[in-house]
C-alpha cells in the first residue's frame, strides 16, 4: 500500500471518528431526553397508583422497535440495547 493511501485512509478514518462522535453526542442528548420523560411518567403512575413497572408496555416498544428496525442493527442487540435503556428508565422512576 502506498504511502499516498495510508494517508488518504488515516484521514478517512478520523473524519468517520468524528461523525460517529457527533452521533454519540446525540444519542446522549436523546437518552438524557428519554430519562427527563420516564421521570415524568413515573410521578404519574405514581399519582394514579399505578405499578412502576409494566411489562405489557415493555413488550409493545420492544415490538414496535423491532418491526421499524431496517438494519444492520441485529435484531437480538436492538433487544439488548432497549432493555438496559428501558431498566435505566425504570430505576430512574422508584
Amino acid at each position: 500500500m502506498g504511502e499516498k493511501t495510508r494517508s488518504n485512509l488515516y484521514q478517512t478514518l478520523k473524519k468517520k471518528r468524528k461523525e460517529m462522535d457527533l452521533i454519540d453526542q446525540k444519542l446522549l442528548t436523546l437518552l438524557n431526553q428519554r430519562l427527563r420523560i420516564a421521570l415524568g411518567i413515573g410521578k404519574i403512575k405514581k399519582g394514579i397508583g399505578k405499578k412502576i413497572y409494566d411489562p405489557k408496555r415493555e413488550k409493545e416498544v420492544s415490538e414496535r422497535l423491532k418491526r421499524k428496525n431496517k438494519g444492520p442493527l441485529k435484531e437480538e442487540d436492538l433487544k439488548t440495547i432497549f432493555a438496559r435503556i428501558i431498566k435505566a428508565c425504570r430505576k430512574c422512576q422508584i
